[in-house]
């Protein structure tokens, strides 16, 4: 709210021959907008002398009055149990004539829906911060014991100030509260609707994230990944399709296309994607709590290309499609099985398992990869003769940012676990892409290199050079036999 928005009015004057007042309290000013659930009203309190939203409910057909009544005072409670800035505040429930009516806060600002088919996508650090706003009334609703389950670009406001707000807890699910469902009803919109959701799972804390990750898609591409036609044919694609990204890079499209992983438990925590979302936005220290604000982003000095870039990194950003070896195939949201062509990740660098030093120049090599094992030039072998370990795929865990911790310029590591799932899962996925013939796969096993915190924080070897954060995703024979002619596509 602006300060003329929380600043208490004079009193008003009476309403007039033909103004609404409901409650005999709320004088309904105009309307600020419709939907299937009711119209939202510009209302002033004529007690306290504020403006406010006033949301006319309407009662749907296929639910009954107490339901429904049930579910507008759940709506109030949630709004009154959470505390963010990032929260519309609930500040009343009213009946009138039979109709139900929420009090809100009056927030004047277009949905990010509104705000992208104005303007377009969003700037990658401004996607990122809005998402680290929302994702921050998250992690208060999750505290709270809350699930809201309608994470959507309508139901996110952003002012011109660029404060953030969440609304409509109207769906919200509280972990204390009886359930009130509808029989065959699909509570939420189906295009955000996470998989497991869609299998008839209970909404969790998990599926509120990947609602945000096709939020944030919408954002950054101006497109919904998973909206069809119809809604049986959204829900199809939900359960079986892959988004891609074309715009989205580095940490923000790991932190989108980590949300989006179909299997709950494999999905990026709220804390991994914070961490991601702040990287985006390069480095900059998030705001202290009290403040939702999308500021302008700061200026960047031009990204040095690093000239150990291998030419497979030039493809596009490859999807995440799921943590540790799971993929979109049938119930894809269950634990998956193991992955048998996975073998375990290893580490390199300082403290590391092994020491790589990659080059596109050298993409195939005669070395073992174990303990100790040394992945360099002085041990390649040219693709066309004899070799036993094929380069495949290699990528940043979250992108290159010039914005550091420390006056050494390095960015902070995010941690490994969070590194390991990043590179797990594009390994996977690059694995059963075009990049391996899926004629010769049966054949293959494929792994993860990482790089540790000692790795991550090195100095480069020559001035103006970045420091190595990137994974490698390496394959090699089943038996551990000898490739004696290249197997992975080249990728221009």
């Amino acid at each position: 709210m602006t300060d003329e928005q929380t600043r208490p009015h004079p009193p008003q004057a009476p309403a007039t021959p033909g103004q609404r007042v409901v409650a005999g309290r709320y004088l309904l000013l105009g309307e600020l907008g419709r939907g299937g659930m009711g119209v939202v009203w510009r209302a002033q309190d004529q007690v306290i002398g504020r403006q406010v939203a006033v949301k006319e409910l309407r009662l749907p057909d296929a639910e009954s009055a107490a339901v429904f009544s049930e579910r507008a005072l759940r709506e109030v409670r949630t709004g009154g149990r959470l505390n963010d800035p990032a929260v519309v505040t609930v500040y009343d429930v009213v009946t009138d004539g039979g109709t139900t009516f929420i009090v809100m806060e009056l927030v004047e600002a277009p949905s990010l829906a509104e705000l992208v088919r104005q303007r377009g996508p969003m700037p990658a650090a401004q996607a990122a911060q809005l998402g680290e706003r929302v994702l921050a009334a998250l992690r208060a609703a999750h505290s709270a014991g809350i699930v809201h389950r309608d994470v959507k670009p309508a139901n996110i406001l952003v002012a011109p100030d660029g404060r953030v707000k969440l609304t409509d807890f109207g769906i919200a699910h509280a972990v204390d509260d009886p359930r009130l469902t509808t029989s065959g009803m699909i509570v939420g919109s189906p295009a955000f609707m996470a998989p497991e959701r869609v299998e008839g799972r209970d909404a969790t804390p998990a599926s509120d994230l990947w609602s945000l990750g096709a939020t944030l898609f919408f954002a950054v591409e101006g497109s919904i990944p998973f909206e069809r036609a119809t809604t049986a044919a959204t829900l199809h694609a939900i359960m079986t399709e892959i988004p891609y990204l074309t715009r989205g890079q580095g940490p923000l499209a790991a932190a989108i296309l980590g949300l989006l992983v179909a299997n709950p438990d494999a999905r990026l925590t709220a804390a991994q994607a914070q961490n991601l979302l702040s990287t985006a936005q390069g480095m900059r220290p998030t705001p202290p709590h009290g403040t939702a604000m999308l500021g302008a982003p700061a200026p960047q000095p031009p990204r040095r290309k690093s000239p150990r870039a291998l030419w497979l990194s030039t493809a596009a950003v490859l999807v995440i499609a799921a943590l540790i070896g799971g993929f979109f195939a049938g119930k894809a949201f269950e634990t998956p099985p193991p992955d048998a062509q996975k073998l375990p990740t290893m580490t390199f660098g300082l403290n590391g398992q092994m020491r790589v030093d990659a080059s596109s120049s050298y993409l195939c090599y005669n070395a073992p990869v174990q303990d100790g094992g040394v992945i360099s030039p002085e041990n390649d072998g040219d693709c066309t003769e004899t070799h036993t370990l094929e380069l495949y795929d290699a990528g940043d865990a979250i992108g290159t940012t010039h914005w550091s911790d420390s006056d050494a310029g390095i960015a902070a590591y995010p941690g490994l676990a969070a590194v390991t799932a990043v590179a797990e899962a594009r390994c996977a996925a690059s694995f059963r892409s075009s990049i391996v013939p899926e004629a010769k796969r049966d054949d293959l096993k494929y792994r993860a290199l990482v790089p540790t915190q000692g790795q991550w924080q090195s100095m480069p070897e020559k001035p103006g050079e970045e420091p190595t954060r990137e994974f490698y995703c390496v394959l090699a024979k089943a038996d551990g036999g000898p490739i004696s002619a290249p197997i992975v596509t080249k990728v221009k």
